[in-house]
């Protein structure tokens, strides 16, 4: 598998990104992009926001939330990498360059990117619930997932191949959450029907 030709284009994407589009200014907003303090007042604003617009829901949304979270970080960490076995860019041997590497390697294994499953199951949640409540498109929630994905591969802990596995797995908890809370508030889904009956 880690010689195949998807394996290969794998780790040449990783090159470009890792090294020929590095560039030292940009490490340390790269640092930053990963870090979960830098990100506390985007979830305070959702918080807030949810509060605001969905009160009369908050409290669903606020426990799938962290049920996608939950999910994602687990299935992610304690059940697929230690499966999966693959070894992060920094600790591979078989790379043909030094790994630009300025957050340090972490755990040994890599696939899929707990960040991006993290980051994209609770943005595709939150996305879904807005699109499905307000009837409004933040597509800057996929974009905010997707900068901090990148971010790993930038600073050296994941291959293009973890970030996209991990994101696969956040936009299916999260599609699989967002069910649940349809389940759970099925005035959304037939409001004609509440409405005719009130």
């Amino acid at each position: 598998m880690e010689n195949g030709w998807l394996a290969r284009a794998d780790k040449s994407l990783f090159h470009i990104i890792n090294k020929q589009l590095s560039w030292p200014p940009l490490d340390n907003i790269m640092l930053l992009l990963r870090q979960p303090l830098t990100w506390v007042p985007v979830y305070l604003f959702f918080v807030l926001f949810f509060f605001i617009n969905n009160r009369k829901y908050f409290l669903p949304i606020i426990l799938l939330s962290l049920l996608t979270v939950s999910l994602t970080d687990f299935t992610s960490a304690s059940i697929l990498k230690p499966l999966i076995h693959r070894l992060r860019p920094c600790y591979d041997a078989t790379l043909d360059f030094t790994v630009n590497n300025p957050a340090g390697c972490g755990g040994l294994f890599s696939m899929p990117s707990s960040h991006a499953s993290n980051h994209f199951g609770i943005s595709t949640f939150w996305f879904l619930v807005i699109r499905h409540t307000l009837q409004r498109n933040w597509y800057l929630l996929l974009v905010w997932a997707a900068a901090v994905s990148y971010a790993q591969i930038y600073v050296g802990v994941h291959f293009p191949g973890d970030i996209l596995a991990g994101t696969l797995l956040g936009i299916v908890t999260g599609n699989c959450t967002f069910y649940f809370f349809k389940k759970w508030m099925p005035s959304f889904e037939h409001p004609a029907i509440i409405n005719s009956e009130a």
